[in-house]
């Protein structure tokens, strides 16, 4: 497991309010594996993460997402937080990085609240997707297909619901980031 993504780089997009464990804990899990990481945000400087409604610890930011591109990244993590994704919703930038991600079939993690940004890039339509319970009406309204389950994957995307959902999301994650990008591997078969 310790190999399984060298040579991968995974970005991380959030901005402040973020909920902390639901980024630094899949973080770690990729960087176990391997993985180097970058942490994109709509601003450069540092990010407020939260513990649910409580600040937790800044995070030094290492780009912009406006000037990414999503061929320097074999992955993408999406956490929750309930201010994170409605901010990141609202920027174009971000929105374009994430539907262009989406499109590539380049894996995507998202968990709790940040399948919100998925929905205003318009890519669930069609997918099997979990979120926190709040989110799941605006996934269906989008044309997902919403379970209630710990961890879901559909084609790349991995769903999972909560802080509590991390072991197996994070299991998850890595897995999918290893496989790598999954309309390569259809177009191959």
């Amino acid at each position: 497991m310790a190999n399984t993504l060298r040579g991968k780089t995974i970005a991380i997009l959030a901005t402040d309010g973020f909920e902390q464990v639901e980024m630094t804990e899949p973080k770690r899990a990729v960087e176990d594996a391997g993985a180097t990481t970058r942490l994109l945000s709509l601003k450069t400087g540092e990010i407020q993460g939260m513990h649910h409604d409580k600040k937790g610890d800044t995070f030094k930011v290492d780009g912009r997402v406006a000037d990414a591109s999503i061929d320097e990244f074999d992955g993408l993590l999406l956490p929750g937080g309930v201010a994170n994704p409605d901010a990141l919703r609202m920027d174009k930038a971000a929105v374009d990085f994430v539907r262009d991600f989406a499109n590539s079939g380049k894996p995507i993690g998202v968990i709790c609240h940040g399948p919100w940004v998925m929905v205003e890039a318009d890519v669930v339509r069609g997918r099997r997707m979990t979120s926190w319970p709040s989110v799941r009406t605006d996934l269906r309204n989008a044309g997902a297909e919403v379970v209630d389950a710990e961890v879901v994957t559909d084609r790349g995307i991995v769903s999972s619901r909560k802080p509590d959902d991390l072991p197996a999301f994070c299991r998850k994650i890595v897995e999918e980031f290893a496989e790598g990008n999954h309309a390569e591997r259809r177009s191959a078969a």
